[in-house]
């Protein structure tokens, strides 16, 4: 324990960076999942090929490189497009913390769209068509008959794409977010304590996991409440 006094509050904050990215990539991640879901569920063929090629390229390439590419290649185009109107600019740096939260959105968010697809195409006909015989709208239907259903049948699969981007969080460290896994990088060339920091940061994300998990069991729960008093 001695090796982590003058380091809590790196730590702690480094945790609570490791959150904000967190939310940030779910709610990103959840937006593109249903987009890339609706594409592929729609009667354009472009729709429908374009949501293909995006699961393909993104579930295809390795995560590390996905936010490498965007990270660099971001501050590129937008340098050259800045150069264009104003020659005297020299580089524009992307903040770590959009970029690495946009790369694992987009990764995790490609096996959304298949989880969110199939949860969808999961959801009883005889529900929409009875929603439609009572006169219910097209819009309505979809917000409070499927988007309900949808939701509890996704909800085991989606709670590990949770899983996977609260660990993928870690890999942003090596782009400069100040975030547990960097702090631990930083304590052990002070201290020369590696397995201690890496211990704390394998708890740190243990925790968070965990609360995830419990979470996510609490949500299936309530999602499925009506089946258990059906019985």
């Amino acid at each position: 324990m001695a090796d982590l006094v003058g380091w809590w509050d790196d730590f702690f904050w480094g945790s609570v960076v490791v959150g904000q990215v967190f939310f940030v990539s779910l709610v990103l991640m959840v937006l593109f999942g249903l987009l890339g879901a609706a594409a592929k569920l729609s009667n354009s063929r472009i729709a429908q090929k374009t949501a293909a090629v995006y699961t393909v390229i993104f579930r295809g390439t390795p995560e590390i490189l996905v936010l490498l590419l965007i990270y660099f290649g971001a501050a590129i185009s937008l340098t050259a497009i800045a150069q264009a109107f104003d020659p005297t600019i020299q580089f524009i740096d992307i903040p770590p913390f959009w970029a690495g939260s946009f790369a694992i959105a987009l990764v995790v968010g490609a096996y959304a769209t298949e989880t969110f697809r199939g949860a969808f195409l999961g959801v009883d006909p005889g529900l929409i068509e009875a929603s439609r015989a009572l006169g219910i709208s097209n819009f309505s239907t979809f917000i409070y008959v499927q988007i309900p259903e949808m939701w509890r049948l996704a909800l085991p699969a989606f709670g590990n794409h949770m899983l996977s981007l609260i660990k993928d969080t870690a890999l942003i460290s090596i782009i400069g977010l100040n975030e547990t896994l960097f702090v631990a990088e930083q304590a052990t060339g002070t201290t020369g304590k590696p397995f201690t920091m890496y211990i704390v940061v394998g708890i740190i994300y243990l925790a968070f996991s965990t609360i995830i998990t419990l979470s996510v069991m609490g949500l299936e729960k309530n999602a499925n409440k009506h089946l258990e008093r059906a019985r």
